[in-house]
């Protein structure tokens, strides 16, 4: 797939910054599919920067596990990985639990009709096969009680492995029995914390990530 024709216009050049977020923005959503190679020189052309924070921004996703090289051969994105996906689902699940953890007792009725908002927002796309609204609504869902932690360094650390998991969960998307699923997890998460039961939520947010994690390689499998 090229690489998107309609960068928008800025009065200066794109710095280290914005090329890294374009470049990790098209890997995660799949508009440079696995496997594309990655041309320094076409992507400097494209966002208007010079060749050199490029290739600081391909560096930096290497790192990050979204691109791969070959010395002095080949740059390109990574390939999907279920057994990097394996590793991540349980890492995520133990620190949202902390997060969650660290939230309940601040969260309010506000939080939780948001929550059911959001899943209701999650059941809309799963019907009309949007990925990407689906994968968002889901992550916005999660993102509350990360957020109401109110732990930069655990949010932080937790915003860049979801970002390397919505990579893969986007590209195994599925709007059949397994969307429903999740939504009906997420439904018991928050029940539980309506009811003021921190365990029986930590018990369905558990459940929801180790579920997500087979269903994933179930769909992947076939």
């Amino acid at each position: 797939m090229p690489l998107p024709s309609a960068i928008p216009k800025r009065p200066r050049a794109l710095a280290r910054e914005d090329v890294y977020h374009h470049l990790s923005t098209w890997i995660i959503d799949g508009t440079l599919q696995p496997e594309e190679p990655l041309r320094d020189l076409d992507i400097a052309q494209r966002l208007g920067v010079s060749r050199t924070p490029v290739r600081e921004a391909l560096r930096r996703l290497e790192d990050e596990g979204l691109v791969e090289t070959a010395l002095n051969r080949w740059t390109r994105v990574s390939p999907l990985s279920l057994v990097q996906a394996t590793a991540l689902y349980p890492v995520v699940e133990a620190l949202e639990v902390l997060a969650l953890r660290l939230a309940a007792t601040s969260l309010t009725a506000s939080d939780h009709a948001r929550l059911h908002t959001l899943n209701t927002r999650l059941t809309l796309a799963l019907q009309a096969r949007d990925a990407g609204a689906a994968v968002d609504a889901d992550t916005a869902f999660h993102d509350l009680w990360i957020t109401k932690a109110g732990n930069p360094e655990l949010q932080r650390t937790l915003e860049g492995l979801k970002r390397k998991l919505r990579r893969i969960e986007r590209a195994y998307f599925d709007a059949s029995s397994a969307g429903e699923a999740s939504v009906a997890e997420h439904t018991a998460i928050t029940h539980a914390l309506e009811a003021g039961d921190l365990d029986r939520a930590l018990q369905a947010l558990q459940a929801n990530w180790q579920g997500s994690l087979q269903r994933l390689h179930a769909r992947a499998e076939r």
